[in-house]
């Protein structure tokens, strides 16, 4: 199952690709430094997949 699709035409522009991705692991490091782990892990969870999805694997060449 896909959560994120690096193919929709919302992440066309790289910009996008990218500012997805880095806000929520930023997001984590807020969290972490506030005193939040369980929040956290959460959104560098979440972050992580966004990167892997949207910046490592990107869209495809169709």
């Amino acid at each position: 199952m896909q959560l994120i699709d690096p193919d929709h035409p919302f992440f066309r522009p790289v910009w996008r690709r990218w500012a997805t991705a880095l806000f929520p692991l930023v997001w984590a490091g807020i969290e972490l430094y506030g005193g939040n782990p369980g929040w956290a892990a959460a959104f560098g969870a979440a972050g992580a997949y966004a990167f892997w999805q949207l910046v490592i694997v990107g869209p495809s060449d169709k």
